[in-house]
């Protein structure tokens, strides 16, 4: 029986040196391997992706495992993880796309006369942002000044949608709610992601679902850019942990990566001399500090960690101020960048 999904994992296997170009290209060839040092991309040798073999069964070509994590799995695997895609029809449509093939037609499928981009990719998040509106005086602005935020709407990078669709996983349905839309853009400024975060009718918090937040489009190695950088950058994880920051000193550069994952995974811009990495109070932040610090340290930029107080810089805010906030990172931030950033 034919099993499109089969039949893709086949050709990506066929082609397997090609995909790990694409999606691993911090990677090399070695012998009858593909070695590289995670699943983020990061140089290194834990993890190997098999070029030659059978495309089937034991040993087959195509497949990885990470010595350093125990993990393993196939080519489609790697895709999913270096794009952030995570519905599955979206994910076979980016896996056929790098195979360059046509969108498959069944013989009692009809062919729609204008076939609309699958969502999920960039194409979708850049459709979804220009929709959107500047978030001043809507709801997205009241649910950041609930949150101690007044500055939200100084940034380009924040938007507002009155009715974008939301359904949770097992729901038949999607059901149009407002939601605060943030542009996720690579190192050229080209929008490649967005992030949604469903909001209560009244705006005065999160919308009350299973699933509060959702990104869509191409995510590992990028990042929202909330403000412009220069020769320092501060990197956090959440898009309101990074507003905080800026409440409490607009000077600062800031980024928000959106998880940690993604924030071990950063693309450093050029030229950086000094990063500053903001975590959250967490195994996962920490981990996703080391990561990055480990990076930044081999290009040769000069790292400092931020840490808060509470559980995040958002929590710090709320609970002593933008005033004590600043002050509690002028004891973090380095003699050379103190008076410019806390001015």
């Amino acid at each position: 029986m034919y099993s499109e999904t089969e039949d893709v994992i086949r050709a990506l296997a066929e082609n397997a040196e090609s995909v790990c170009r694409a999606y691993l290209p911090a990677g090399r060839r070695e012998g009858s391997y593909w070695i590289v040092g995670d699943l983020q991309n990061n140089p290194g040798r834990s993890l190997f992706v098999r070029l030659t073999g059978p495309v089937s069964g034991p040993g087959a070509r195509g497949k990885w495992q990470d010595a350093a994590v125990g993990l393993h799995g196939d080519l489609l695997d790697i895709i999913r993880e270096r794009t952030g895609i995570s519905r599955f029809p979206d994910l076979l449509a980016e896996a056929r796309a790098h195979l360059g093939r046509p969108m498959p037609v069944l013989a009692d499928t009809p062919v729609p006369k204008k076939p609309k981009p699958p969502g999920g990719t960039p194409a979708a998040a850049a459709r979804l942002f220009a929709a959107s509106v500047p978030i001043a005086g809507t709801l997205a602005d009241t649910y950041l000044r609930s949150r101690g935020i007044t500055q939200g709407g100084m940034t380009s990078a924040l938007r507002f949608h009155p009715k974008c669709w939301h359904r949770d996983e097992g729901q038949t349905r999607s059901i149009p709610r407002p939601a605060l839309i943030a542009a996720v853009t690579d190192g050229a400024g080209g929008l490649q992601g967005a992030h949604r975060t469903w909001l209560a009718p009244d705006g005065l918090g999160k919308a009350p679902v299973e699933t509060q937040r959702r990104a869509m489009g191409h995510l590992l190695g990028n990042a929202v850019r909330l403000t412009p950088h220069g020769d320092i950058l501060v990197v956090g994880e959440g898009i309101e942990t990074m507003l905080s920051l800026s409440e409490a000193a607009p000077g600062l550069p800031v980024w928000a990566a959106l998880s940690s994952g993604h924030l071990g995974a950063v693309q450093l811009p050029e030229g950086l001399q000094r990063l500053y990495i903001a975590i959250d109070r967490d195994p996962a932040g920490q981990r996703a500090a080391e990561r990055l610090s480990a990076r930044a340290l081999d290009a040769g930029i000069v790292v400092r960690v931020l840490e808060p107080r509470l559980g995040d810089f958002n929590d710090d805010l709320r609970a002593n101020g933008a005033e004590a906030l600043c002050q509690h990172l002028a004891g973090q931030i380095g003699r050379e960048d103190r008076q410019r950033l806390l001015a």
